[in-house]
C-alpha cells in the first residue's frame, strides 16, 4: 500500500537569530483538507515558524516540504505558486477599488475571463459580501476589509491558506462570520490559522498545536487542550515542566 504523502510536513525545524533560538527543532504534519489552529503565549514562535512556512524567512536546519517537493528557503512567489495562500495580520488590498475589482485582479492573474468572472462571482458569495460587491474597499469595516483580503487569496485557488490572526480588531458578530467563512473554506482547503482569541479558535478548532518557547508543547483536540494544566500555566506566565 502506497504510503499516504502529507500536504504539509516539517522535520527537526529550526531558526535561530544569533544566540536566541526562536524555534527549535519543530516537527509538524497537516494532512489534506485539515484544520490546524497554533496558539501560544507572545514569543512562543509561532510567527516565526509561519514566516518560514511563507518562504519569509530562510531556516538555519530542517526540512520543509508540501505535497513531498522541499521548499524550506524557496521565496514567498515559489510558495504561492505551489498551492499556498497567505493572509497577514494588515489587510493587503486596493482601497479604492470595489469588492469585486479586488477579486477579479486576484483571479484573473492565472485565469481566461469566463473563469475568472465564475470564480469571483463564487468567491463573493464564500466570503459573505454579495450584497456590497461594487462597495468601495476604503469604506468598509475593518472585518468586511479582512474578508475581502480573504476572498482574494480564495481566488488564487490555493490548496493551503495560512492566515495569521484573521479576527484581530474584529466585532463579535464579524468574528462568528469569520469562524463561518473560514468553516466554508475548510470543506474544501487546508488552513493552517495563527490566533490568540481562544472563544474564536473554539468555533473553528479540531486539531491544535501549542507552541511554547520555539517548542510543541502538546498538540491535540481543542477540549483537551483546554483542559491541560500546562497549557493554562504557559498563558497565566508559570513555568512549564520539560
Amino acid at each position: 500500500m502506497a504510503e499516504i504523502v502529507p500536504l504539509l510536513q516539517t522535520r527537526n525545524l529550526t531558526m535561530r537569530f544569533g544566540g536566541v533560538v526562536a524555534v527549535d527543532d519543530v516537527t509538524f504534519t497537516l494532512g489534506e483538507v485539515e484544520l490546524r489552529c497554533l496558539i501560544g503565549p507572545n514569543g512562543a514562535g509561532k510567527s516565526t515558524f509561519f514566516k518560514m512556512l511563507t518562504g519569509q524567512l530562510k531556516p538555519t536546519s530542517g526540512a520543509i516540504t508540501f505535497r513531498g517537493t522541499g521548499v524550506a528557503g524557496a521565496a514567498s512567489h515559489e510558495i504561492a505558486r505551489l498551492g499556498v495562500g497567505i493572509k497577514t495580520q494588515v489587510p493587503n488590498v486596493f482601497n479604492g477599488l470595489s469588492v469585486h475589482e479586488n477579486l477579479w485582479i486576484a483571479a484573473r492573474r492565472k485565469n481566461t475571463p469566463a473563469r475568472t468572472r465564475a470564480l469571483v462571482d463564487e468567491v463573493i458569495g464564500k466570503i459573505r459580501l454579495s450584497r456590497k460587491a461594487e462597495a468601495i474597499v476604503g469604506q468598509l469595516s475593518h472585518g468586511e476589509r479582512q474578508w475581502v483580503e480573504i476572498g482574494t487569496v480564495l481566488a488564487g485557488e490555493p490548496e493551503l491558506i495560512l492566515l495569521d490572526e484573521p479576527a484581530a480588531g474584529m466585532t463579535h458578530e464579524e468574528v462568528v462570520r469569520t469562524a463561518e467563512i473560514i468553516r466554508d473554506i475548510n470543506t474544501a482547503q487546508a488552513l493552517i490559522v495563527v490566533e490568540h482569541d481562544m472563544q474564536f479558535i473554539k468555533m473553528i478548532a479540531k486539531t491544535v498545536t501549542v507552541f511554547h518557547q520555539g517548542r510543541v508543547l502538546m498538540e491535540d483536540t481543542i477540549d483537551v487542550v483546554m483542559r491541560d494544566p500546562r497549557v493554562r500555566d504557559v498563558y497565566l506566565g508559570k513555568k512549564v515542566a520539560a
